[in-house]
């Protein structure tokens, strides 16, 4: 596939326009996204050439006096107090209001499930891309498009598409691009949950899957030619909770050769530290509820990357129906104005902490890039900024009684886990505060042993995403529980 031109977004959109034609013209279009369109039935522009001119001398028209004319007519005349409640202030803004909205400096939260048109001649403008707005909140929503802007920013992408949540925005991703019968190649490290979609949902659509190791191109190669080809290559790069590197543009050198579309997960960078798209591939994945937001009060994912391949997710994710809330959006654009402060910290303390722990004597390994003895080292030195600049996330193997599989590691984990006092345990990561799981626990827990072992799960194997805090002291906290060990 030829590399797509990079495209910079210098704008966001206001509260009652975006810079986008719209991605679904109406319910209809929606309910039947992805089919040809019927010349029989189609809008033939055309015809509306008197009503297209009489609404936009309406739209260009400065509207002084509008909204005192338009309450007027809701509060005077006999109007209930029920209709004065329902209308009053609302139906007509003025030009006042108007201009603080597009004045101020904080995006504004646009909470409306709906958008309205003035008349009918602009209902058909709308439906015929020549009026950019919004119509139905499941195919579009100002705040939302801020953020997707913003992110396709940062990913130097053309475009990108934000939904409810980072599974959310896989599994669309997958549903939209893999056809019935397709075949999806993966990596072994890879987050649970993705995982078990692939191998357990997408089978029943006929679809197959070939996993690989995140650093075996020859595997790739093998995996496309046995299968007769495949239509997407998805991998986390670093992985979870392996913190695994994938050599991207040997990747995308295979697939495009094979013209297999190619969608890598950074959530563990963020766009901060590495932009995939500017290494030739398609998409990329982000969980914004980890770095992007940042803050642990937040759930969305977002893709960026080609707009062609944008404009099939974000179809599809219409039907579906899978859309941020608006507040939830409006917290990402708040997060996404301090992610390269926060993540210059996140960068330091995991790089601090995966150099002292790399010495200790209770400590049988260390999984993070920084380190000469990591397996993707070389990809780490070839791919990514100098710094050792490789997100927050770093996991780490108790040595216990030596045996990676035994009770005695397993309690000896739960010891160490126990005794920090700054970081939480919980599942997660990504936020100002530090994270800590033991990963056979927290999202192993129902695994068996024997699979753990192939995914290389170990009882004594710790992930924790260091926050923001102070690297001395993250660094003295983790010694102290290991007196513990």
């Amino acid at each position: 596939r030829a590399s797509t031109p990079r495209r910079t977004h210098s704008s966001a959109p206001t509260a009652t326009a975006t810079t986008t034609p719209p991605v679904a013209a109406s319910e209809e279009a929606g309910e039947n996204a992805g089919e040809a369109e019927d010349p029989t039935v189609a809008v033939h522009v055309r015809d509306f050439d008197g009503v297209r001119a009489k609404a936009e001398g309406a739209m260009m028209a400065e509207a002084v006096d509008e909204a005192a004319a338009g309450n007027a007519a809701a509060t005077e005349g006999g109007a209930s107090a029920a209709t004065r409640a329902v209308y009053a202030g609302d139906r007509f803004k003025g030009r006042k209001e108007r201009l603080a909205t597009l004045d101020a400096i904080a995006t504004p939260v646009v909470m409306s499930a709906t958008f309205t048109f003035k008349n009918t001649a602009q209902c058909v403008m709308y439906n015929s891309g020549e009026y950019p707005s919004f119509e139905y909140g499941r195919y579009g929503n100002p705040t939302t498009r801020a953020a997707e802007l913003k992110i396709a920013a940062l990913d130097r992408a053309e475009d990108a598409v934000v939904s409810a949540s980072g599974m959310n925005s896989v599994t669309t991703m997958m549903l939209a691009l893999v056809p019935a019968g397709g075949h999806i190649i993966t990596t072994t490290d890879c987050y649970r949950r993705t995982r078990q979609f692939v191998a357990t949902v997408l089978p029943k659509m006929g679809i197959r899957m070939s996993v690989i190791d995140p650093a075996d191109t020859a595997a790739l190669e093998a995996a496309i030619a046995s299968h007769n080809g495949a239509d997407l290559y998805f991998s986390e790069s670093p992985t979870n909770p392996l913190i695994r590197l994938v050599d991207v543009p040997a990747v995308v050198a295979i697939c495009r050769k094979h013209s297999v579309l190619t969608c890598i997960d950074t959530t563990f960078t963020t766009p901060i530290n590495y932009t995939p798209v500017t290494r030739g591939v398609d998409l990329v994945l982000h969980s914004g509820t980890k770095y992007l937001a940042g803050h642990n009060d937040v759930l969305c994912g977002a893709l960026a990357g080609r707009a062609d391949l944008i404009a099939k997710i974000r179809a599809l994710q219409g039907v579906l129906g899978g859309v941020v809330d608006p507040h939830a959006a409006y917290l990402l654009l708040r997060g996404l104005k301090t992610l390269h402060l926060r993540v210059a910290q996140h960068n330091a303390n995991a790089t601090a902490l995966a150099k002292f722990l790399s010495t200790h004597p209770k400590i049988a390994k260390v999984h993070h890039p920084s380190l000469h003895s990591h397996p993707d080292r070389a990809v780490a030195l070839a791919e990514y900024a100098p710094g050792d600049a490789f997100g927050g996330v770093l996991s780490f193997e108790l040595l216990g009684d030596g045996d990676a599989w035994s009770t005695e590691t397993f309690e000896a984990a739960g010891r160490f886990v126990d005794g920090l006092t700054l970081a939480y345990i919980g599942p997660s990561l990504g936020g100002v505060e530090s994270i800590v799981e033991q990963v056979c626990i927290m999202g192993y827990f129902d695994q068996p042993l024997s699979i753990r072992k192939g995914l290389g799960i170990s009882n004594g194997l710790v992930r924790l995403s260091c926050g923001v805090e102070d690297t001395d002291d993250l660094v003295k906290d983790v010694a102290r529980a290991l007196e513990n060990v």
